[in-house]
């Protein structure tokens, strides 16, 4: 194992981190060490210098690269920027799209030359067979993954190509993997780990609560009013800093952004249906300080570390308290005062669930596994879209849905069947696998809810939807303000009152204990408000129960 004392040397010195955060050190020994890793932690936090110092000391030793596998142009660039200031102009390559193909090859020959450190990938790179092979070339030291809720399809911002990244590193030979996420859920911290095939890895879940950001949910009644709201609060906001608005759709993000450009200030609509140029120019001037608000959908977002974004307003309920917590912990990463908000409309949540379904299809399903099983032999994935006339992302979207199933295998020359049983009964194990899904994403927009209309501590609610718990209410949320003018305790009233009640030696559920429901199976417990005990169950989601009727009807026992 690598001293934890040159370790701290090699942070302090190369990346001028001398003063390593609660975790940060621990990441980097175990995967000096060879120890699989997932970091849950906020932007801004250093999560990056947990893979960064354990790659450059395993190089300085073996002269072997790392792969960063990342997302988003964007973010590879910044990255690289980041590690040629520390480290020199060679130490990073980038290998994507936006690159010639002889910047790609010069960027290969950095690496397999040993000059290079890391190579930044995008997924979509290694659904290629040929970069796969480059790559395993290079008997890599290290295999990271950020932004690693992308893998999973409980977490907010799954993405079909990272589905296939532990297969990838099955055919680098299994090394050492690092997962990096500001925002994990327990279900999505276990898929993670179950999806890239980590093994006892150290989770390290740290820096959650962000105190600096004020909480507050503003109730409407009609859809006017709540417009009117949102521009004239985001237009008082921007007076004191600079910030971001999140809407539900294209549409309203233009809108918006055009009436607060009448209002003067120097605001853009940003979302997918932009052109690349214009999203990186967006991109640019917000850090650059040159706008005032950017108007987004959930498009826009994903790693920016701005430090004085100092409000995040939403004008619609999002999804997912996941994406709700990593959206507005882009507010206040100087530690400055910041403030977020919620504008909710009960009647909102109709269109979030229309977003949310996707229901599974048992035709397609059928006619993907009979083109398996008529070819006999591993078929590409262009291939497979081919014979069976579906275009290739969807194609994508249905091998998912099997290879999870257990029905089909995806290797090193394609997909092929994996299971002898008959072809509707795999059919049928994937549709019930894939309405379990959206058991679950129904019970997650059900949760969200929850925090829009509780009366509690909204952080208390935020923190223990992640598993931690606050003892204490925050005091800086509208629900802790309107119990100090009511002078009343807010927060957690289970049993006879705080959070600490939770806790107590008499509970027979307490928060994170492990439990089973006859009905629904196992699950966790994960949130006690009143006489209502909230569960987290495999395969149904989120349920809120009465402890009345659990105890009475010994509807729970503690697994």
């Amino acid at each position: 194992m690598p001293d934890d004392r040159a370790l701290a040397a090699l942070a302090a010195s190369s990346f001028s981190l001398p003063d390593l955060r609660d975790g940060q050190l621990a990441g980097i020994s175990a995967l000096a060490g060879g120890r699989d890793v997932l970091a849950v932690m906020p932007t801004g936090y250093g999560k990056s210098a947990i893979y960064q110092v354990a790659a450059q000391h395993l190089h300085n030793e073996t002269g072997r690269p790392a792969v960063v596998v990342s997302p988003l142009i964007a973010l590879q660039e910044d990255q690289q920027d980041g590690l040629a200031g520390d480290l020199g102009d060679q130490a990073a390559v980038t290998i994507n799209s936006s690159h010639s193909d002889s910047e790609v090859e010069a960027a290969w020959q950095a690496v397999e030359s040993g000059e290079a450190t890391f190579v930044f990938l995008a997924p979509e790179q290694l659904a290629k067979q040929e970069t796969v092979d480059r790559v395993a070339a290079l008997d890599i030291t290290l295999f990271v993954v950020d932004e690693a809720h992308c893998v999973s399809s409980w977490g907010h911002d799954f993405r079909p190509d990272y589905l296939s990244l532990g297969n990838v590193r099955e055919r680098l030979g299994n090394p050492p993997v690092a997962a990096l996420t500001a925002t994990a859920s327990p279900p999505v911290r276990d898929e993670i780990v179950e999806r890239l095939g980590m093994e006892d890895p150290l989770v390290l879940v740290r820096g959650f609560d962000r105190p600096n950001i004020s909480l507050d949910v503003v109730r409407h009644q009609e859809d006017r009013g709540k417009r009117k709201a949102v521009l004239a609060q985001v237009a008082g906001l921007a007076g004191d800093g600079h910030g971001l608005l999140y809407a539900a759709t294209r549409r309203d993000t233009e809108k918006y952004a055009e009436k607060l450009a009448a209002e003067g200030l120097r605001t853009e609509a940003y979302h997918a249906g932009r052109s690349a140029g214009d999203r990186e120019r967006i991109h640019e001037q917000f850090l650059d300080d040159a706008l005032d608000v950017v108007v987004a959908t959930t498009a826009f977002g994903m790693g920016i570390d701005k430090p004085n974004v100092r409000f995040v307003v939403h004008a619609d309920i999002p999804e997912s308290l996941d994406a709700y917590y990593q959206e507005i912990g882009r507010a206040g990463r100087d530690g400055q005062p910041a403030a977020a908000v919620l504008h909710y409309r009960a009647e909102d949540l109709g269109l979030r669930k229309f977003f949310s379904t996707s229901s599974p299809d048992p035709e397609r399903l059928l006619a993907v596994l009979k083109v398996l099983k008529a070819a006999g032999a591993p078929t590409p994935k262009s291939s497979l879209a081919e014979l069976a006339g579906f275009p290739v992302r969807r194609v994508t979207g249905l091998v998912n849905q099997l290879e999870e199933a257990g029905a089909v295998i995806t290797g090193k020359r394609g997909i092929r069947l994996a299971s002898k049983a008959k072809l509707p009964a795999l059919v049928e194990r994937a549709v019930e696998l894939a309405e379990a899904r959206q058991r679950v994403e129904q019970s997650r927009l059900t949760m969200m809810r929850a925090y829009a209309e509780t009366d509690g501590c909204r952080r208390q609610f935020l923190l223990g939807y992640f598993g931690e718990d606050l003892p204490e209410p925050c005091g800086n949320c509208d629900g802790c303000a309107d119990a100090a003018a009511r002078d009343v305790q807010p927060g957690y009233k289970a049993h006879d009152g705080g959070g600490a009640a939770s806790a107590a030696a008499d509970e027979p559920f307490p928060l994170q204990s492990a439990v089973v429901h006859k009905e629904w199976g196992p699950g966790l417990v994960m949130r006690h408000e009143d006489d209502v005990i909230t569960v987290l169950f495999e395969q149904e989601g989120y349920k809120t129960l009465s402890r009345t009727a659990v105890v009475e009807h010994e509807l729970l026992k503690p697994a």
